[in-house]
């Protein structure tokens, strides 16, 4: 264990002694008078508390990845490395992102500017451009036209070396197993066994996305915390012919990138789970563990029919993502287990796709998400559909007597219409303030209705 705990900030050194494991980035930097990092809503949702956090993976590559420091614990930090808007200009020059919104006009209040201008620098070094590059960054001013002709103008620009892409070039060792107070970073699976067998009330975290937004409220999670972010092996991901094991830790962003156009139905969720900081920091493991009845993923877990694989201090065993949960965030994960991997069917001829519908598409909570996996037989009857849904019930639901209605059918309109009404009445949802129990279940009929639409015609 590192007895000194430190972390670079902006190329220098910050000790981390005495530091408040649970306390935010954002609010640490607004400590030490760092004010160019915005708080905006605490939640993860507007980007104006954006930083760049230098992330170096297991063959020792470093990238710059785009966080919203007001979920990153303390914690998280010793022997990494953060960059803040303060750091960008060189003298009297500009970086090019802060240039960009200059010459654009781009800042109004010019309170969320300066997390607009990190999105745009690590946009720059990680080939991100147009508007995704921006995607989680929220102007109040609705001034998006000239933030936007920004991000199109530097993203046309040849990029040169500067110093902060000589700074990654070289690689890197990888991150030290370290604990700053109640706090613990393991980087075996073994060791955070082994944690968690000594501090039986920890709780364990990964890209904090989620209790990120608890810890920056200041409010009380559990005594101490087992990181699972520093942990080689869960960060894995192997394809092969018949199927693909995702590591529980893997970036959001790195199975957009690594796995587009494996899985249709995951290609089609990724990109409105949430914000791309969000998504630079969250993973399958934490979405299945929190076991949300409105995680976007889950339902693609279902659909897919993936298997959960849990390994505890008596061994490893896998569970299929239908049995896996069992009531509103319950699940059959005992509490000395973690979430190792998910491994997905590839499946010859499946036909799948997933939609999401919120009131604030990109960067919301879904008031439905479902997922759609159908096989065919040689006379295109249904041989196999899988309708799952989230936000219908205390746990993601499969549709399992719309299937059967359907199983040996065509698709046609008598079919689709039967199935249709079904799907009305097969659900009993809440309503609440993002939409009403009927809104909810004509919803599940209409999603499923669009997905024979677009990809069984």
């Amino acid at each position: 264990m590192n007895e000194q705990p430190s972390f670079t900030l902006n190329g220098g050194s910050e000790s981390l002694t005495g530091t408040d494991p649970q306390q935010s980035l954002l609010r640490w930097l607004k400590q030490k008078r760092l004010h160019g990092t915005k708080e905006g809503c605490a939640d993860g949702d507007c980007g104006a508390c954006t930083v760049a956090l230098v992330d170096v993976r297991a063959d020792g590559s470093a990238h710059y990845q785009a966080i919203n420091s007001c979920l990153l614990p303390m914690g998280a930090l010793p022997g990494r490395e953060v960059i803040t808007v303060e750091a960008l200009a060189d003298g009297e020059h500009l970086h090019p992102a802060q240039q960009a919104m200059v010459d654009c006009a781009g800042s109004q209040c010019g309170y969320c500017t300066p997390g607009f201008v990190m999105s745009l620098f690590v946009a720059g070094h990680s080939g991100e451009t147009g508007d995704a590059a921006i995607e989680g960054n929220l102007c109040r001013c609705t001034g998006y036209l000239p933030i936007r002709t920004a991000a199109q103008r530097l993203a046309a620009a040849p990029v040169l070396p500067d110093r902060f892409a000589a700074a990654i070039a070289a690689p890197r060792p990888p991150l030290p197993t370290v604990a700053l107070a109640h706090y613990f970073s393991p980087t075996s699976v073994s060791a955070a066994l082994a944690l968690k067998t000594q501090h039986p009330d920890a709780v364990w975290i990964n890209g904090a996305t989620d209790l990120g937004v608890n810890l920056s409220r200041g409010q009380t999670v559990a005594p101490a915390f087992i990181a699972l972010d520093r942990i080689g092996e869960l960060q894995m991901i192997a394809i092969s012919d018949d199927s693909v094991r995702i590591g529980a830790s893997l970036p959001l962003t790195r199975i957009e990138q690594e796995l587009h156009g494996v899985f249709r139905a995951l290609d089609d969720m990724l990109p409105w789970f949430a914000a791309r900081q969000v998504r630079n920091r969250a993973s399958f493991g934490g979405n299945i563990g929190s076991a949300s009845p409105i995680g976007d993923l889950l339902p693609i877990l279902l659909a897919l029919d993936a298997r959960i694989h849990l390994r505890g201090v008596h061994g490893e065993r896998t569970v299929a993502a239908d049995d896996f949960f069992l009531d509103y965030r319950k699940t059959v994960r005992a509490d000395d287990e973690l979430i190792v991997a998910v491994s997905l069917p590839r499946t010859a001829g499946q036909i799948s796709a997933s939609y999401k519908v919120a009131k604030r598409q990109t960067d919301d909570i879904s008031i439905v998400a479902a997922s759609f996996a159908l096989q065919r037989d040689a006379q295109g009857r249904v041989a196999q559909l899988r309708l799952a849904f989230g936000g219908v019930a205390a746990t993601p639901l499969r549709a399992l007597a719309v299937e059967e209605l359907v199983r040996g059918k065509p698709l046609d309109a008598q079919t689709v219409g039967e199935a249709c009404e079904r799907l009305r009445t097969v659900f009993t949802p809440l309503s609440d303030h993002r939409a009403s129990a009927d809104y909810r279940r004509e919803l599940c009929a209409n999603l499923f209705a669009r997905f024979v639409a677009e990809h069984c015609a």
